[in-house]
């Protein structure tokens, strides 16, 4: 079936033959399409069969002008638009240039062989940079993109410097972080007393002597602080743990090469291309069955999988080829805080848990926390969006709008991001994470400042989520711009429709934890119709109480006994009822009686995130979650993919909305509960269900395209299950790539709907 691949390339790659060599390989593999310049890059689409197109991307990359170079790629799959032949395209212009600017991107290898070559001036140098590699978004102030206007601006360029920064042949013309060991940024080793230890190269020798005897360093990285210890020792990971307060969410590992990663864990063409990228990433990958005889099994203990980056700055380089071996690289913060970005802070806020700290001093404007990627049926799905991505824009059509007005969207309250509109381009933020603490929310403040100031917009809306204690919500509120309120899982399916550049009607399958419905009540497995414009909700989950509500989602068992007593009412409080209810007290159940009988704090819910969490508990896997998604992660992992067809029975029932019935599938699980079936055949068979509903309802409502989004489709059994039966049954299928699924991707969205409401002055 024919594809269309979308790339988005920047760098070295215009005036060098890029276009000439895109064509070239493009004709030899017989794909229709075109290249062209513009001053935001290289773009390129081609169309012809997906295995055809992966190769294509790998020869770009592989086969590219020895001259140019690629400081990022992104690209997309989406629909063909039947192009006959493959052409090379005028150039464009367009007036946005001066408002564009590249992410951080991973040392280039020119830079890192002058770091290693002992003849060169920059010689063990961890501050190398040239004009294809390094610092940009976390160390500009304004635009434009010029050393003034950057934190680099105290530091004065020496004479050597500032000749290859004047010389338009040089490979440090106009590199605006460019510096040397004479003129440039130096490191430190501090104590916590924030006395010097050891300075410059020493400073990274002595590092690594305190890593290996188990000590945690502070590491000031390039968006913001990162936390270190050796990934081989049991007791210095523990005790990292214990002083983060980071129980058991999985910690990030950076090795010292690929070899290293490939001994730990399963690495795909398509993975490896990610992890040596410049976008450089944390991956998500199988591990493998022997990698805890290398590292220490509390880096990411019962899960299958490792988050693995490799070095991206040439201070990591340089640490990493010392030690020689793979470290614990976790964001600099107490759990669930925002990362430090300068010493004070990192002093005040990191002292509990660190034993020293390698300092520097070129300045973080933000900060910009490590991106995660995943890769899910053969195709790129970022699920936090940050270094490498952001804040690269997402382009949309605009001609059709008469109002292409500037709006910012504020997010939600996890995960959140913000969007800027500016013309055909919405900026989308770095992850700013969860907005409980008051440096999250004052970060959060500082970022839409920043926004407004950098791409120079003159902001009159403000789109916003409908849940009025959202901290986002609150902000917009404060403010005097015309308010715009977004539902949330409208903004999900918005989303996913604007990334992949749809047209026309579709189903929009909004499936998440939690998100506030337009009649108060807290939604979460939605289907709706929308065309671009406008949605018309269609179906839902039979809504079941959260006894405790915000505390149900700490607590999946809370969830499940919320679904047990919409099936057998009151029953589930006599003696014996099922084994499960074992897991409270006498007096627990006594209290989450009376709150049932009397409605307290038992909000209703249609959630399908809170559904995943209940069997979790229902089938003995997670009965409490220590991070925001855990148990519904382990009931993934606990999934047998070798069993294909077995799934259980559900109901849809026809109201004012097409209304899912999940009573029958949790009696049948109770039942292989009862019948000792292990838990990973009702895992699996959970799973398999639940792809069954959106078929269903796919069939009751024929949308021919369908949307996939929300946290739920992070999920790779549910994501791939769906996929497959859609696909197999004449539907299109269309889920999220550059774009997080999860509440990461709300703000694009908000400002979706709500550039659509002013143009086309949709009503409520």
């Amino acid at each position: 079936m024919l594809i269309r691949l979308h790339i988005a390339i920047r760098g070295a790659v215009q005036g060098v033959g890029f276009r000439p060599f895109v064509y070239r390989i493009a004709t030899e593999m017989k794909l229709n399409g075109f290249v062209l310049n513009s001053s935001k890059g290289v773009f390129i689409e081609a169309e012809g069969e997906k295995s055809v197109l992966d190769k294509f991307l790998m020869r770009l990359e592989n086969e590219k002008p020895n001259i140019s170079v690629i400081t990022s790629l992104e690209f997309s799959f989406l629909d063909p638009v039947g192009f006959q032949t493959f052409e090379i395209r005028e150039s464009t212009q367009d007036a946005e240039i001066s408002a564009f600017i590249l992410p951080d991107i991973a040392v280039c290898e020119d830079c890192l062989n002058e770091m290693f070559d002992q003849e060169n001036r920059r010689y063990l140098y961890p501050f190398i940079n040239c004009t294809n590699c390094g610092p940009r978004f976390s160390i500009v102030e304004t635009l434009p993109y010029d050393r003034p206007n950057t934190s680099m601006k105290n530091f004065t360029m020496c004479i050597e410097c500032r000749r290859e920064y004047e010389n338009p042949i040089d490979r440090r013309f106009h590199a605006q972080p460019t510096a040397c060991p004479i003129c440039g940024p130096q490191i430190e080793l501090w104590n916590k007393n924030g006395e010097v230890v050891s300075e410059k190269f020493e400073a990274i020798t002595k590092t690594v002597e305190l890593i290996e005897e188990g000590k945690i360093i502070a590491f000031k990285g390039l968006g913001g602080y990162q936390l270190i210890v050796d990934a081989s020792n049991n007791e210095a990971v523990s005790q990292l743990r214990k002083r983060k307060q980071r129980e058991e969410k999985p910690l990030a590992l950076m090795s010292p090469n690929i070899d290293f990663i490939k001994m730990l864990c399963d690495v795909s063409q398509f993975e490896e291309r990610l992890l040596l990228s410049p976008e450089s990433p944390i991956v998500l990958l199988k591990r493998k069955l022997n990698s805890e005889k290398i590292i220490s099994e509390l880096i990411a203990p019962g899960n299958p999988y490792l988050g693995a980056m490799l070095p991206y700055t040439p201070l990591h380089h340089l640490l990493m080829k010392l030690l020689v071996k793979p470290v614990v690289a976790t964001s600099g913060n107490l759990s669930e805080e925002l990362m430090c970005i300068n010493e004070h802070q990192a002093l005040k806020r990191l002292s509990g848990i660190a034993d020293y700290f390698l300092v520097h001093n070129r300045p973080i404007v933000r900060h910009v926390d490590d991106s995660i990627v995943r890769i899910i049926n053969g195709r790129e799905m970022v699920l936090r969006r940050a270094r490498g991505y952001a804040p690269l824009p997402i382009l949309i059509e605009t001609s059709n709008l008469s109002k292409p007005t500037s709006i910012i969207a504020v997010g939600a309250h996890l995960k959140n991001t913000i969007a800027l509109t500016n013309s055909n381009s919405i900026f989308i933020s770095q992850h700013i994470g969860d907005l409980a603490t008051n440096e999250a929310y004052q970060a959060f403040s500082d970022v839409i400042s920043d926004f407004e100031k950098m791409y120079n917009s003159n902001v009159l809306h403000i789109a916003h989520d409908l849940h009025p204690e959202y901290l986002s919500t609150k902000y917009a509120q404060s403010g005097k711009r015309e308010l715009i309120g977004v539902q949330h899982h409208q903004a999900h399916i918005a989303s996913c429709y604007a990334e992949n550049r749809l047209s026309g009607n579709t189903l929009g399958v909004a499936w998440d934890g939690t998100g506030y419905g337009t009649d108060g009540t807290i939604w979460g497995g939605e289907f709706f119709i929308y065309d671009g414009k406008e949605f018309n909700r269609v179906a839902t989950f039979k809504q079941f109480r959260l006894p405790g509500g915000e505390q149900a989602i700490k607590e999946p068992r809370r969830a499940a006994l919320g679904i047990l007593y919409e099936i057998y009412g009151d029953k589930i409080f006599k003696p014996s009822f099922i084994p499960f209810m074992n897991n409270y007290s006498t007096s627990e159940l006594q209290i989450l009686r009376l709150m049932f009988a009397k409605n307290i704090n038992c909000p209703i819910t249609s959630s399908a995130g809170r559904l995943f969490d209940a069997v979790s508990a229902l089938i003995g896997i997670k009965n409490s979650s220590a991070f925001e998604g855990q148990a519904a992660m382990m009931l993934e992992f606990a999934a047998d993919s070798t069993i294909e067809e077995n799934s259980y029975s559900f109901n849809i029932h026809q109201k004012e909305l097409y209304e899912v019935d999940w009573r029958t599938m949790i009696e049948e699980i109770l039942e292989d509960v009862r019948n000792n079936i292990i838990q990973e055949i009702i895992a699996k068979k959970f799973h398999n269900t639940m792809a069954h509903i959106i078929l269903k309802i796919a069939q009751m409502i024929p949308e021919y395209k369908v949307v996939l989004s929300g946290g739920c489709f992070q999920n790779a059994i549910l994501l791939e299950e769906t996929i497959m039966l859609l696909k197999k049954t004449g539907f299109k299928p269309y889920w999220h790539q550059r774009i997080p699924p999860n509440d990461g991707g709300i703000s694009l969205g908000q400002a979706v709907i709500a550039l659509n409401k002013i143009n086309y002055k949709i009503k409520e």
